[in-house]
């Protein structure tokens, strides 16, 4: 009988023969994990955490690989935009959710700031997060003009996922949050992004808010895997904001999301009826009280 998706699966552990969710079972996914799904042909999840306890239940449901995004300054930490959270912050959230998890490869992104000034900034940086958080990966955005960095990450052996297209740390110079790769011109400078960081050693490209029939060429043209958020279907790999998949965002959420629960309206139901029953002296109730 086949296991489960989302159940170990059983014999040895080869990372060969099996899927992504099942064939690991003890030990973390690895960067040789993913590029051996692309070669099966097998598309897989990933969702950003930003905390142990979350973090603990993605890992429990079988997600193979986790993103301490720097989106925790807009969902968790109160910023509008990406570009105010700190080296500090990531650290402390990426050991976090290392952690709360076990078998997750956990990635930890490089905010504004830490290593665009030099490849020596990011080789710095980068090892911050992995000896201090003990992340397995790293994330930087750009395409070309990242690609020396990532070579240097790569020949230290800091493993990186690559960020082109919307790259939300450039807000300031898009303008907003503006589709991209429209055009001949963008789509050509997208393609030579995307090949710029495989050459530069990336074991992964994401692809943002970027047409599909873009995606699904780079994603065709790359022998790494591509991880798509606003970029279609036809990616090796689907990533969202925890938050946002979730329903814990309030307001407007981008096009892209598709939200799976309602969980602003639970946890909004549940603070409404605990301060109901103390209010009626309900609660706490002899079964809740010390004798």
């Amino acid at each position: 009988m086949n296991a489960s998706p989302l159940q170990p699966a059983q014999g040895k552990d080869k990372g060969e023969g099996h899927t992504l969710y099942g064939g690991v079972t003890n030990r973390r996914v690895t960067v040789r994990d993913i590029a051996a799904a692309k070669q099966r042909g097998e598309k897989w999840a990933m969702l950003t955490a930003y905390d142990a306890l979350t973090a603990g239940v993605f890992d429990e449901a079988g997600i193979p690989v986790l993103l301490v995004g720097d989106s925790a300054g807009n969902c968790h930490l109160g910023y509008e935009t990406t570009v105010p959270v700190t080296m500090d912050q990531m650290v402390m959230l990426s050991a976090a959710v290392v952690r709360g998890t076990r078998r997750a490869l956990v990635i930890g992104d490089m905010p504004f700031g830490s290593y665009q000034e030099s490849p020596a900034q990011a080789m710095h940086n980068a090892a911050r997060l992995m000896k201090e958080a003990g992340v397995g990966a790293v994330k930087l955005e750009g395409g070309e003009r990242s690609a020396r960095s990532i070579e240097l990450l790569v020949e230290a052996g800091v493993p990186v996922m690559a960020h082109i297209g919307l790259t939300p740390q450039s807000v300031h110079a898009f303008g907003g949050y503006p589709v991209q790769g429209r055009g001949d011109e963008a789509a050509h400078q997208l393609l030579r992004d995307a090949k710029a960081v495989q050459q530069a050693g990336a074991f992964a490209v994401v692809l943002e808010a970027v047409p599909a029939e873009l995606a699904a060429q780079v994603t065709e043209q790359l022998a790494v895997p591509t991880v798509g958020i606003g970029a279609g279907a036809g990616t090796d790999a689907q990533v969202l904001v925890w938050t946002d998949m979730a329903g814990m965002t309030a307001g407007r959420v981008p096009k892209f999301v598709k939200q799976y629960a309602d969980l602003r309206s639970v946890l909004g139901n549940a603070a409404r009826e605990f301060a109901a029953e103390v209010g009626a002296g309900t609660f706490p109730a002899p079964e809740h009280t010390f004798k």
